[in-house]
């Protein structure tokens, strides 16, 4: 099936997609659709020489000739004579064996696989250089939203110092009806898989699993390091409660569940990296406390540009597959001039700091006993561990009293070590919520 119409040379490039579910169907969808304007932009036609699926008979969501599917995905990007391979299966295998198959045989490969390049990003970078071929893979962090070409590309000539995204839309949906309509999690959980936002299994996205994927990758764009999932510090939202989100909205602030990469000075005069997942309160004057529903919005500091915001939907079958063809023509113009975009960029080698001396804020509610001298044995307490009081007040009275406690910045290992020491005083009943604050209200 050949998109668009032959130019000078009359040479197509040739694609496989491997995968049609969501996200695939919507690649093939709009390379019909738009076969025209992708000719005129690439230089050349369109070529889709097969797709592989997992059952020949399922159901799709666009309808292509029964001679372009196949369940072997392995003989497909084995062709000799595919440019570029299209991953959009998911998961680490077979995907991470196709894709290496794909650049082992010559072939460029677009994918939207963030769990594979976060878990094994420089076995795939490194194939793609020996074989000098391109992988790319915007759709990967926060589907139509342009944010790796932005780091990778434009602002290759400055320094990011700072990253903070919401780059999970399931997360973020919970979190705003929470926010909007005063519901529990559990409740604001259903409304998410009733709609679709969350799956029936939703462990990956409350559990902040794809938000640690996606902030692996950002951080190793932004920082020039390698860095994985395994090193990003992960929290998910399945522990916040209505109470806490209240406690926001009394300070002023909303609950996200936030990716934040940061360069953060070392005793050497180096940087170290950052990375780290959970949710957080940040103040409504901060521009991703206005990001609503399933949106995403990644917010980007620099020495030289400043503050930048990239915001959109950031899941879907169609937005991603916008990010995939997106990276197509960039792919298929390269192979037309016989060149390849830019590769991995880990120059910097930067460690990764361990989640104890990341600096943040605490905001901590503490049942009480209500008696003379309370507060300053707790204010003792947050001293002892080197940590300062922002704001302290008191809710309530007798068996209802409470002490709500935001901290100034310390590390995070002094401040876990001051909740515990409090957990242990005879003074507190129990300490109810802990959650980090991120940022200064205006």
């Amino acid at each position: 099936m050949v998109f668009g119409q032959a130019d000078r040379t009359g040479k197509a490039l040739k694609v496989a997609v491997l995968g049609c579910g969501s996200v695939g169907s919507q690649v093939v969808r709009l390379l019909q659709e738009q076969s025209a304007d992708l000719a005129a932009r690439v230089g050349a036609p369109v070529e889709l020489v097969g797709v592989a699926v997992r059952r020949l008979d399922a159901p799709r969501e666009v309808a292509l000739p029964e001679e372009l599917l196949t369940t072997d995905a392995h003989g497909l990007v084995a062709r000799e004579d595919v440019d570029l391979v299209v991953e959009v299966i998911g998961g680490i295998e077979p995907a991470r064996s196709l894709i290496l198959a794909a650049l082992e045989n010559g072939a460029s490969v677009v994918t939207a696989n963030k769990a594979l390049l976060a878990e094994d990003g420089p076995t795939l970078f490194e194939a793609a250089a020996k074989a000098g071929r391109d992988l790319y893979y915007e759709a990967a962090v926060a589907g139509a939203i342009p944010i790796l070409r932005p780091l990778r590309e434009s602002l290759a000539g400055d320094r990011v110092t700072r990253v903070l995204g919401i780059v999970n839309g399931t997360t973020n949906f919970i979190l705003d009806k929470m926010d909007t309509s005063g519901a529990g999690f559990e409740d604001a959980l259903q409304e998410a898989q009733e709609l679709g936002y969350a799956e029936a299994d939703p462990t990956a996205d409350v559990e902040g699993f794809d938000a640690a994927a996606k902030a692996a990758i950002l951080a190793s764009l932004a920082f020039h390091s390698r860095v994985t999932a395994s090193d990003v510090h992960r929290e998910g939202i399945s522990e916040v409660r209505s109470a806490d989100v209240a406690s926001a909205r009394d300070m002023g602030a909303v609950v996200k569940l936030l990716a934040i990469c940061e360069l953060v000075p070392v005793e050497n005069g180096d940087d170290a990296v950052s990375v780290r997942v959970h949710p957080a309160m940040i103040p409504r004057s901060h521009p991703l406390a206005s990001v609503r529903e399933a949106y995403n919005a990644v917010f980007v500091e620099s020495e030289a540009a400043g503050q930048l915001m990239f915001y959109g939907p950031g899941a879907g079958g169609a937005p991603t597959a916008s990010a995939v063809l997106g990276d197509l023509v960039t792919v298929a113009r390269n192979l037309l001039a016989g060149t390849r975009g830019a590769g991995e960029s880990a120059y910097a080698d930067r460690a990764v700091l361990p989640m104890g001396e990341a600096r943040t804020r605490y905001h901590v509610a503490i049942d009480v006993e209500d008696r003379a001298g309370v507060l300053a044995a707790v204010a003792t307490t947050f001293a002892d561990h080197g940590v300062s009081i922002k704001t302290v007040h008191q809710e309530g009275r007798d068996l209802d009293a409470q002490l709500v406690v935001v901290s100034h910045e310390a590390t995070d290992a002094q401040l876990s070590a001051t909740v515990e020491a409090l957990r242990g005083m005879d003074i507190v009943r129990d300490v109810t919520s802990v959650m980090r604050v991120e940022g200064e209200a205006e």
